[in-house]
């Protein structure tokens, strides 16, 4: 309903203003539509680190927050999706170096590639499908920043495939680091492999059709 109702105001406004001004009011409606989200969070007992509004150097409406172990959220906003979950964001010291790695090594796509001088970062998606079907790989290269602290909390992202021993050995081959050779696991027999990227981020791949009798059990 609160879509309906979204378009069929905005549809109403486009013959009554300016193109400038439909934009700054598409923009205002998007961040009463956060600031609603936000406002359930906080209710919910969780913590806002960044309140709604444009992202730097962007229009996209945008806030962060916190859960109660302190891992942190973007929302974003943007229309229906079949995928809630947008994207996960690593930050990487030679965002070249890694968007070579994930296109060879784990067969992703670069979706687009933005730079923001003014506020000295640049981004990469990659996916295995468009970002507005599919959960996507943010990669983020703040200027002059090579190397970061991995802490203790992150633990890995898993992909599925088809292959985990062929998978590794391309891994390797791409300048990645297996840290768990490919094979079943003690117990349940879930073939698996994990490797580490050039900038230490951690990966596992899991057997497709293991995962899927797992999940029937």
């Amino acid at each position: 309903r609160t879509r309906i109702l979204l378009w069929s105001s905005l549809t109403t406004m486009v013959s009554k203003v300016t193109i400038l001004g439909l934009v700054l009011v598409i923009l205002e409606l998007l961040l009463r539509m956060v600031e609603k989200t936000v406002e359930l969070i906080k209710a919910k007992g969780g913590t806002v680190t960044r309140e709604p509004g444009p992202v730097k150097g962007g229009k996209s409406v945008i806030a962060f927050i916190e859960d109660p172990d302190g891992y942190k959220f973007e929302l974003i906003e943007r229309g229906p999706t079949p995928e809630p979950l947008c994207q996960v964001m690593l930050r990487v010291g030679d965002l070249d170096r890694a968007i070579s790695f994930y296109e060879k090594a784990f067969g992703m796509e670069l979706l687009r590639r933005k730079d923001n001088p003014q506020y000295k970062y640049t981004i990469a998606m990659m996916g295995y499908g468009p970002e507005d079907k599919h959960a996507v790989l943010e990669l983020t290269y703040n200027y002059g920043v090579k190397e970061y602290d991995k802490g203790n909390a992150y633990a890995q992202i898993a992909i599925g495939t088809d292959d985990v021993y062929k998978t590794a050995e391309v891994v390797r081959q791409n300048g990645g680091q297996i840290t768990r050779e490919p094979g079943p696991l003690p117990g349940i027999s879930t073939k698996i492999t994990a490797c580490t990227d050039p900038d230490g981020w951690k990966s596992v791949f899991v057997d497709n059709l293991d995962f899927l009798k797992e999940l029937e059990e």
